[in-house]
């Protein structure tokens, strides 16, 4: 694989790059069809909540909130080496550090009310970011001096972002004007002014609609309406995308081949994309029994992780097989020279061993831990997610194997989303990780300590509150990092805490995936052309959306 090395001080992206939404396929005419495009997301009926910035609002969870508001540039989340593409930023040039980076607000864009856009409204965006750390998951602590000099805008870090460059460029930009006076945390957004396609015309918990921006500073959208239905499971969303209720939405569809695509061969299509992203069964780290790090060892060792991939993931989430947890193939470039090779197993006598090893016995088949309690545990994600369900139903059979009584417990998706999983109210539970151009959001999302946060405090990511200063100083010492040899230094470090700790248990790996219908429209990233992840919830949505087409 490629790994992502940029020269040091070079200008990523020249503002001369070609707009790509203003050459957008000109297939099916010009002008804006009526035809609506309904996309549909599995995860409930929503509040009334449209901020593009509170993790859980409506507008984040369907994912209109990207056809709204825009990020600063276009990054290709399917290869993410490749250079990202400008969008409201024309250019942005970083210094050899990366702690700095001079953004270049684009020229002759406009909000939806009129108003203009200019640096200043990506300047007060990256400031909310940084005055409020419920909105700040990307730079936690980590933002310096913000600056406006006419149309650039000056950001310093206070660590070099050199792995995190790409999350800049994706974050939302929000018009100063309207959200100055309003609490950024709480405020509902009812209005939604954006730069975007598309406005918001009409909501309720179960659909959304919006209808395209008549003032759009990029080529008129050809989309003349865009629907977010909320199905309350991937059952519901699964019938909807085969009967064409839906046409654009990402669940997993077990047997896709037969269950999906063959009732409309001609314009049912599935794609995936590749990356670094992984699913990871955190373990709370701070609560019995994964407090202790033989229980966790010998966890890992009884999970059935290809009986994971090819039973609850239909062959559609590839089996992670290194010991390191890196997808592969492109974690191959990055896998520690002690650890190549080494591939996970189920291997129950040995996860036994660790456990009597360490002074846990039997009374029967029963496992008892060192203070002579039974070993029970619940693994926990939400009703209607039938892929983790499934998998937590064959890890609960590995725990059983040692003699550990594991329960499935589904709850509801926004009781996970915002109590759980955040503050830390469970003991194992399934959740992704970051993709990244290197696997440095991988560990991180797991196990860095600068995302620590005690239980019952929220956190951006750690879920499962994993300390050790040593990982947290090399995952630093990557970030800042100037050589492929110094990082991999420090990723040896957090590999090797990765294996003998087991902070988490790392599943398979997650490629970007989603279906789609052509019956109205044309243009959605294919196999041959994976120009964008595939998906309707990022700021590659309105990439995605300037290349739709009405078919002929």
């Amino acid at each position: 694989m490629r790994r992502s090395i940029l020269a040091a001080g070079a200008v990523l992206v020249a503002a001369g790059l070609a707009f790509t939404g203003c050459s957008a396929d000109s297939g099916g005419g010009g002008g804006t069809s009526g035809k609506v495009l309904t996309i549909g997301m599995p995860n409930g009926p929503q509040q009334p909540n449209h901020n593009p910035l509170a993790t859980g609002s409506a507008s984040l969870s369907l994912g209109y909130a990207f056809a709204v508001y825009e990020s600063l540039m276009q990054v290709n989340d399917i290869d993410p080496t490749a250079d990202p593409v400008p969008w409201l930023a024309e250019s942005v040039e970083w210094n050899a550090e990366s702690t700095q980076a001079v953004i270049t607000a684009r020229d002759g864009v406009t909000w939806s009310d009129g108003e203009d856009f200019t640096a200043e409204d990506i300047a007060f965006s990256l400031q909310l970011r940084k005055d409020n750390a419920e909105l700040n998951t990307d730079f936690p602590d980590q933002y310096g001096d913000i600056t406006v000099d006419g149309n650039q805008v000056t950001v310093d870090f206070t660590t070099g972002q050199y792995i995190n460059r790409a999350k800049l460029y994706r974050l939302l930009i929000v018009p100063e004007h309207l959200w100055a006076d309003q609490d950024p945390v709480n405020w509902t957004d009812d209005e939604m002014i954006g730069t975007g396609p598309y406005t918001l015309k009409s909501f309720t918990p179960q659909a959304v609609t919006l209808e395209p921006n008549e003032d759009y500073w990029g080529e008129a959208p050809k989309v003349g309406q865009l629907r977010y239905d909320a199905f309350n499971d991937n059952a519901g969303l699964t019938t909807a995308l085969t009967t064409g209720e839906a046409q654009w939405g990402w669940t997993f569809i077990p047997d896709y081949e037969d269950t999906f695509i063959a009732k409309d061969p001609e314009h049912f299509h599935q794609v995936a994309g590749g990356g670094f992203g992984v699913d990871v069964l955190y373990l709370n780290n701070e609560t019995k029994p994964f407090d202790d790090v033989a229980f966790r060892r010998a966890l890992n060792l009884v999970v059935d992780r290809g009986d994971i991939s090819e039973t609850a993931g239909y062959g559609v989430w590839p089996e992670i097989t290194s010991v390191t947890g890196l997808p592969q193939p492109s974690g191959d470039a990055f896998i520690s020279d002690e650890y190549r090779g080494d591939e996970l197993s189920v291997d129950v006598d040995a996860a036994k061993k660790v456990l009597t090893d360490a002074g846990y016995t039997y009374e029967g088949d029963r496992l008892i831990d060192p203070d002579g309690t039974p070993v029970t545990f619940t693994l926990t994600n939400p009703s209607g997610w039938t892929d983790y369900l499934d998998a937590l139903g064959i890890i609960a059979e590995g725990a059983a194997a040692i003699g550990a009584e594991a329960t499935v417990e589904p709850i509801v998706q926004d009781t996970w989303f915002n109590d759980t999983i955040p503050l830390g109210n469970f003991q194992a539970s399934l959740h992704w990780t970051d993709g990244g151009t290197t696997p440095w959001n991988m560990y991180s999302n797991i196990m860095d300590g600068a995302s620590y946060v005690p239980l019952g405090e929220a956190a951006n990511w750690n879920f499962g509150r994993y300390r050790n200063d040593e990982v947290t100083e090399a995952l630093a010492s990557f970030k800042s990092a100037s050589t492929d040899e110094e990082r991999q230094a420090a990723l040896d470090i957090v590999q090797r805490h990765f294996v003998e700790d087991v902070p988490g248990i790392v599943i398979w790996s997650r490629p970007a995936v989603a279906q789609y219908s052509t019956v109205n429209y044309t243009g959605f990233p294919t196999a041959e052309d994976p120009y964008a992840n595939p998906q309707p919830t990022g700021p590659h949505a309105a990439l995605i959306l300037s290349k739709l087409t009405p078919t002929e």
